[in-house]
């Protein structure tokens, strides 16, 4: 690969007409599209995640969409890896591939790598897994919210897994988990052009409290009733089956969990603004501004010629 080929990225928060924008942006470079979302990759919880629809599959040519089981372990290392090969053989065909979702973390894995963090003690991650299921996360999310507040701002707080992670560094090394991700960014054999979208925060808000209700109709209760007996795996970690599980363990009512998977999908948007904001080579535009979008990719695939 030379860097005549190029990955534009598209990033924003949940809600905000990613998919569409994306599908878009690919038919008219006709383009492969890469998914960089961290639930879409699995089988069974399309409805919960959002993952494209039988039509907008046909619509342009997708990966990592519902390529594996619920049970496979699947980090943003792995994907790193997996993603990079998967480019490596789309730019032998295509001299540009739009990869889209609102996965910081793996958005950062794909672009820039990972960081080298220390390993820790299996005993501590034990340790703190065990409390987890004792305390809650919300007790281990506490703890690094005092030991590192920066993370704090920006990490899933209700995932157990990226709780844990951060906290086990924290405790075994002494210092923060946001200073020891360095920042460094690996060289990778393609240009990288950022698109961010966003709007009015009311407008997304109401975007959000739509589409949870349109995922209830579509059939989420029974999605999620289905992979009920799975809750403990990380994949299931997230807003959307989180809070139909404490329904089904009695803890809250049906509508009581409609409501709440609004409020935390829009603090979830909040977190990925945030996130995204802190990359100032993301430019940002209104998800309906296509032709704006489109114009400034091309200046860029110019500039970078």
């Amino acid at each position: 690969m030379t860097n005549t080929k190029h990955l534009v990225v598209i990033a924003g928060p949940t809600g905000s007409g990613k998919t569409d924008l994306s599908i878009r942006v690919a038919r008219y470079y006709h383009c492969p599209i890469i998914s960089t979302d961290s639930r879409q990759f699995y089988r069974g919880i399309p409805i919960g995640t959002a993952q494209p629809t039988a039509e907008e599959l046909q619509m342009a040519e997708h990966h990592f969409i519902a390529d594996r089981e619920l049970k496979d372990d699947f980090n943003s290392g792995a994907y790193e890896t997996e993603a990079l090969s998967r480019l490596e053989e789309l730019f032998q065909k295509h001299d540009i591939v739009v990869a889209v979702g609102g996965s910081g973390l793996y958005i950062k894995a794909l672009c820039e790598g990972m960081d080298d963090l220390p390993e820790v003690d299996p005993r501590l991650r034990e340790e703190l897994n065990t409390r987890c299921k004792a305390e809650g996360v919300e007790a281990l999310a506490e703890e690094l919210r005092r030991l590192d507040p920066d993370f704090y701002e920006v990490v899933d707080r209700k995932n157990p897994a990226r709780v844990v992670r951060a906290l086990e560094v924290c405790i075994s090394t002494g210092k923060t988990y946001s200073s020891l991700r360095s920042g460094v960014k690996r060289q990778r054999p393609f240009n990288i052009i950022k698109i961010a979208v966003n709007m009015d925060r009311e407008v997304l808000y109401e975007r959000i409290d739509l589409r949870v209700d349109k995922m209830v109709q579509a059939g989420l209760y029974d999605e999620a009733l289905k992979v009920y007996p799975l809750r403990e795996l990380n994949a299931l970690q997230t807003v959307g089956y989180r809070e139909w599980f404490d329904h089904f363990d009695g803890k809250i009512s049906r509508e009581e969990a409609i409501e709440l998977i609004k409020r935390n999908s829009r603090r979830y948007a909040k977190r990925q603004l945030t996130w995204f904001r802190a990359d100032k080579d993301f430019e940002w535009f209104e998800p309906s501004e296509t032709e704006k979008i489109l114009e400034y990719i091309d200046s860029k695939i110019c500039t970078l010629k």
